[in-house]
């Protein structure tokens, strides 16, 4: 049963956690390993440049959004994908995380608490903004 009295404080540290993370792994991207050098790697793995580009600004932006409760749904669903390609780029280094290059557990947990925001929203103190409401609806 869920306690509905706790679960928007739930929400809100989920959100918080996975909204610092995802600022602390684009900051890395930048400070780093620096742009050039994530979009080399990007193309190491495949991928055009464009998606490194992306990822960059999936992270910081949704890392950001999740923070201040912004459009939780919208922005967990839009880095579904992000999280999904770093599964599938860790995908051939086994599972746990600590393995040579890092293992796919921790990049399909973290896409499991995004679909946990997806479902539970926004929660505690999250930024309320009329306009994109009006846009998202339930989705905001």
């Amino acid at each position: 049963m869920i306690e509905l009295k706790t679960a928007p404080y739930a929400a809100l540290w989920l959100r918080i956690a996975t909204g610092v993370l995802f600022l602390a792994h684009g900051l890395t991207k930048v400070l780093v390993f620096t742009i050039p050098g994530t979009v080399g790697y990007f193309e190491s793995l495949g991928l055009p440049a464009i998606v490194a580009y992306l990822t960059i600004f999936a992270e910081l932006g949704g890392g950001l959004a999740l923070i201040l409760g912004v459009a939780t749904r919208a922005v967990s669903l839009a880095l579904l994908p992000v999280l999904l390609g770093a599964v599938w780029a860790h995908s051939s280094n086994g599972w746990m995380f600590a393995n040579q290059g890092g293992g796919w557990e921790y990049p399909l947990f973290w896409v499991i608490a995004q679909a946990s925001l997806i479902l539970l929203g926004n929660g505690a103190y999250a930024l309320k903004l009329p306009m994109l409401n009006k846009l998202l609806g339930k989705y905001a």
